[in-house]
């Protein structure tokens, strides 16, 4: 048996989160890696899957079925592939969430979710009760369907030439319909996949306050992020959520700004490589996480750090 992983693309180019999750695949140890993109006119996205390293092959499904990437298409198709293949790997982002569980019900196997540990094809270190506890989960079935968080793996290299193989789509089961999107355009980086990422919280008081943030962001080339809190009292677009209901974010640098650190927003960010707080609240639980941290008032302590910038002649990376 092999291993398939669905890409997530948007027709032209692979995203980040599945070179994490081929990484993961590979892991297991379960057999010839192969990769699923379905899309529409997604040869180009085919064409980036195929130099993934460590993929035995490609398989494509070009059909205007897939275009928008809804989920119960997605679930029908790979229920139809599902027979040649011992795991169904997807990332764990919200694409990934949406179809999984339908793949796994309409198959009636097992999910494991979100793991960030490969032991074994059948064993995964998986997080619970929010990130504070990690749990090592065996499956039993002979099929699994898996999702993975993609910051706790390195993503896979690139050099690999695997052939590209056309496959049948599968029925539409009509069960929804394509009817439009709002789409966030940025020249910032995106959220998930930015090497620093600038986060404000509850402490910014009003989404006017949040260009203290989005200055210090700009000056050095970060994503804006926000908590659960910022984003609920209507701060800023949901889009910006880092947490367990949000994006899963690791970069190399997290700026925390009145940002409490409830566990739910440590979930999404714990894992950044350096941690960086500012609250006024010295006993704010970011601080346990934080690797530097400083008590003050961010409306002083932000555009004194925007200052700063200026004059050591930061620039973007």
């Amino acid at each position: 048996m092999a291993v398939l992983v669905v890409a997530e693309h948007d027709n032209h180019e692979i995203k980040g989160a599945t070179l994490n999750t081929v990484t993961a695949a590979v892991a297991l140890g379960a057999g010839d890696v192969e990769i699923l993109v379905a899309g529409e006119n997604c040869q180009g996205a085919a064409d980036g899957a195929s130099a993934i390293a460590g993929i035995s092959k490609v398989r494509m499904v070009d059909n205007a079925l897939y275009a928008n990437g809804l989920a119960e298409p997605f679930a029908a198709l790979l229920v139809s592939m599902a027979g040649d293949y011992s795991h169904l790997v997807l990332p764990h982002t919200t694409h990934g969430k949406n179809v999984a569980p339908r793949v796994a019900a309409l198959l009636d196997i097992v999910q494991v979710s979100d793991i960030m540990e490969v032991q074994s094809a059948d064993t995964f270190v998986r997080p619970i009760y929010a990130g504070n506890a990690m749990a090592t989960v065996q499956a039993s079935d002979d099929k699994l369907v898996i999702t993975v968080r993609g910051t706790a793996f390195e993503k896979a290299e690139l050099g690999g030439s695997a052939p590209i193989e056309s496959a049948d789509s599968s029925e539409d089961p009509g069960l929804s319909t394509f009817v439009g999107q709002e789409l966030t355009r940025s020249e910032r980086p995106e959220l998930t996949s930015a090497r620093v990422v600038v986060s404000g919280g509850r402490g910014m008081q009003s989404g006017d306050n949040f260009h203290l943030v989005e200055t210090v962001a700009d000056k050095i080339g970060a994503a804006v992020g926000a908590s659960r809190a910022a984003v609920d009292a209507g701060y800023v677009p949901n889009d910006y959520q880092v947490g367990q209901t949000g994006k899963i974010v690791a970069p190399e640098l997290y700026m925390a700004i009145g940002i409490s650190g409830a566990i739910q927003h440590l979930a999404g960010m714990k894992d950044s490589k350096v941690i960086v707080a500012i609250n006024k609240d010295e006993e704010a639980p970011i601080f346990s996480v934080a690797d530097y941290g400083l008590v003050g008032d961010l409306f002083e302590e932000m555009p004194a750090l925007a200052a700063e910038l200026d004059k050591q002649d930061v620039k973007p990376r």
